[in-house]
């Protein structure tokens, strides 16, 4: 399933889609940085929450990594992994996507 072209993303930058999963709507971010495209369902491993502060925004500031708008926890781009904040150590939820032939593709 294409989700958008690469060259849509920002590098680095951020978008969100909902897509069909095993019969349910999934709410997902996809970040890319440079050539590295993650994706990850959009729900803080804390309360459950979106975590875009507006609709496709994931990066903090400096755009290094995702910011949870609820309470301002950081996340590891590559890996999902929670750097600081009340989650700390938990993971987002990876969602396998690929690049081919332009387009991020859900696998």
């Amino acid at each position: 399933m294409r989700l958008c072209r690469l060259d849509n993303l920002d590098d680095p930058g951020s978008e969100a889609f909902v897509v069909e999963r095993n019969g349910a709507r999934t709410a997902i971010m996809v970040v890319r940085r440079g050539d590295g495209v993650f994706a990850y369902v959009n729900s803080c491993p804390h309360i459950g929450a979106p975590l875009d502060f507006r609709p496709g925004r994931f990066l903090d500031v400096e755009r290094r990594h995702i910011l949870c708008a609820n309470h301002n926890a950081l996340f590891a781009i590559e890996d999902g992994r929670c750097l600081a904040g009340p989650c700390a150590g938990a993971s987002l939820t990876a969602v396998a996507v690929a690049v081919h032939d332009g387009w991020v593709m859900l696998q």
